[in-house]
C-alpha cells in the first residue's frame, strides 16, 4: 500500500517545500497510515509570507463586490464537494460521516456570511461629535494574517477563520493540524476555482515549528488560534511582544449543573451529545455535569442505559469501502 504526499499550498501551487520533515498521517478506523505530511521550516514559511505579501495590494484594491464573487463561486463549489470534503475528514479524524457533514454545513454558514461582506465593510459618518469635528470609520484590511487551527475540526474552525479575512481584502495562510491535513488542501483547491488569485490563500503544514515562525515573521500582521487554553496563552504572550493583532481562543469546557427539577430526558439528551457528539471533542462540550441534591437517583441509571445502547464503533457504508485504504 503507498501512502499519499500531504504538501503545502503556496501562491497557487502544491509544493513539497524545502524542509525534509515530514510525519505519518493515520487513518484512525484501521489505525493505518495513509499519508505523509510536510512540516514546513522557517523558510517554508516565509516564502508563504513573501507570496501572501505580493498578492496584498492588487487583493485589497479589488472592489469588495468582487471579491464577494469569489465567495459566492467557493460557496457554490464547497456545496458541490461538500460529501467529498467530509469523507476527508473521516478519512484522517474518525469522526462518523454525519458528523463531519455536520462541520462542513457549518462552516458553509460562514460563507455565506461572507458573501455579504459588501455590505459589513460600509464605515460610518458622524458629524459634529464636537464643534467642527466630524468623524469618520473606515474598515481596511491589514494585510496578511494567519490562522492556526485544531485537529478536532479541520474544515470548520478554519472556514470560522479565512472566508472572512480574504473577504475583507486580507492574505491569509493557513496553519491546519498535521494530524487531518487533507481537508485544508481540499478548500485551497476550491477556492482557486472559484477565481481566487493566486497568493491570496496559502496552506503552510507543520508542527510548533511553522506556528512560531508565522508568529515571529514581521509581515504577519494578525493571527488566530483555536486549540488547548496552554498553548493559548502562549501564542498570545509571544504574538503581543512582536505587536501582532491575536486572537488566541482556547479551552472552553463546561460544567452542566443539573437542578432537582430538571427535565430528565433533556438533561440525559445533552450529557450524551457533550459526551460522545463529535467525539466529545467539540470546543464547548460538557466535561463535567455537577447533580445538585437528589437528581443523580434519576438521571444516572437513565445515562447509563443511554450509553449502553450506543453504537460507538458506527461505521458508514463509504467508510466500508475506504476501510481497506
Amino acid at each position: 500500500m503507498t501512502t499519499k504526499a500531504i504538501q503545502h499550498f503556496i501562491n497557487g501551487q502544491v509544493t513539497a517545500g524545502e524542509s525534509s520533515q515530514s510525519q505519518d498521517v493515520y487513518n484512525p478506523a484501521t489505525g493505518r497510515v495513509t499519508g505523509r505530511v510536510s512540516l514546513a521550516s522557517a523558510v517554508d514559511v516565509n516564502t508563504a509570507v513573501e507570496a501572501a505579501q505580493a498578492a496584498f495590494p492588487a487583493w485589497s484594491d479589488t472592489p469588495p463586490i468582487r471579491r464577494a464573487r469569489v465567495m459566492f463561486k467557493f460557496l457554490e463549489l464547497l456545496n458541490a464537494h461538500k460529501d467529498e470534503l467530509a469523507e476527508a475528514i473521516t478519512k484522517e479524524h474518525g469522526k462518523v460521516f454525519t458528523d463531519a457533514q455536520g462541520e462542513v454545513a457549518r462552516g458553509i454558514d460562514i460563507v455565506e456570511f461572507a458573501c455579504g461582506i459588501p455590505q459589513l465593510l460600509k464605515g460610518d459618518y458622524t458629524e459634529q461629535v464636537s464643534t467642527g469635528i466630524d468623524n469618520w470609520t473606515v474598515r481596511q484590511p491589514l494585510g496578511v494574517v494567519a490562522g492556526i487551527t485544531p485537529f478536532n475540526f479541520p474544515a470548520m474552525v478554519p472556514m470560522w477563520m479565512f472566508p472572512l479575512a480574504i473577504a475583507a481584502g486580507n492574505t491569509f495562510i493557513l496553519k491546519p493540524s498535521p494530524l487531518d491535513p487533507s481537508a485544508s488542501l481540499l478548500m485551497a483547491d476550491l477556492l482557486k476555482q472559484a477565481g481566487l488569485p493566486d497568493g491570496v490563500f496559502n496552506v503552510v503544514q507543520g508542527d510548533k515549528d511553522s506556528v512560531e515562525a508565522l508568529i515571529d515573521h514581521p509581515h504577519v500582521r494578525a493571527l488566530s488560534f483555536v486549540g488547548s487554553t496552554p498553548v493559548a496563552n502562549l501564542i498570545y504572550e509571544r504574538g503581543a511582544r512582536n505587536g501582532k493583532r491575536i486572537q488566541a481562543l482556547g479551552g472552553a469546557k463546561n460544567h452542566m449543573v443539573v437542578m432537582p427539577d430538571a427535565h430528565l430526558d433533556k438533561t440525559v439528551d445533552a450529557l450524551i451529545g457533550a459526551a460522545y457528539g463529535s467525539a466529545g471533542e467539540r470546543c464547548m462540550a460538557i466535561s463535567v455535569a455537577v447533580l445538585v441534591g437528589d437528581v443523580a437517583d434519576n438521571v444516572v441509571p437513565v445515562l447509563a442505559e443511554r450509553a449502553n445502547a450506543l453504537k460507538v464503533k458506527m461505521v458508514c457504508s463509504w467508510m466500508q469501502k475506504w476501510a481497506p485504504l
